[in-house]
């Protein structure tokens, strides 16, 4: 059995530690969110998901920052290495999806393309068919019924 003491001290450590866990997670969760920004900046303008000579920069910047802070700073770029590799697969993640969109929206306009090129040559030949009705609307009916009916008796016979 833990002394009373000592499980009252474990357990506030252990809710401190629970509390920093919590708010690394909400700071993880917008960091991403702002990082999610970069990349659709990135994505729309054409630009790498890497940027090598920034991670180099971030590397060197939070291994200083971790040594002043007494953690060691080959697990701080470690997970600072992570979280870039993430960073990057979402980035990579977002502009295949741009590209996706963007070649869905060629081939929908391709579609459309080829449904109006279909519907005017269509009009067209309506067109066509109702000049031609109009041609023959002076045409007179009553000797083509009696040039019809001609034909039958003389196949008959």
């Amino acid at each position: 059995m833990i002394d009373p003491e000592i499980k009252a001290k474990l357990s506030g450590y252990r809710q401190s530690i629970d509390n920093i866990d919590a708010a690394l997670v909400h700071m993880l969760a917008e960091r991403f969110r702002c990082t999610k920004a970069v990349g659709v900046l990135k994505a729309t303008y054409d630009l790498p998901p890497a940027d090598p000579a920034r991670e180099e920069y971030q590397i060197a910047r939070l291994r200083r920052l971790a040594q002043d802070a007494h953690l060691d700073p080959d697990f701080a770029e470690k997970f600072l290495n992570f979280i870039i590799t993430e960073v990057i697969r979402h980035h990579e993640a977002i502009a295949a999806e741009q590209a996706a969109q963007v070649e869905r929206q060629r081939l929908e306009a391709a579609r459309l393309n080829e449904a109006k090129t279909r519907f005017d040559r269509l009009s067209n030949q309506l067109q066509t068919a109702q000049n031609d009705r109009k041609a023959l609307g002076a045409f007179d009916y009553g000797a083509l019924d009696g040039l019809k009916a001609a034909l039958t008796t003389a196949q008959q016979e």
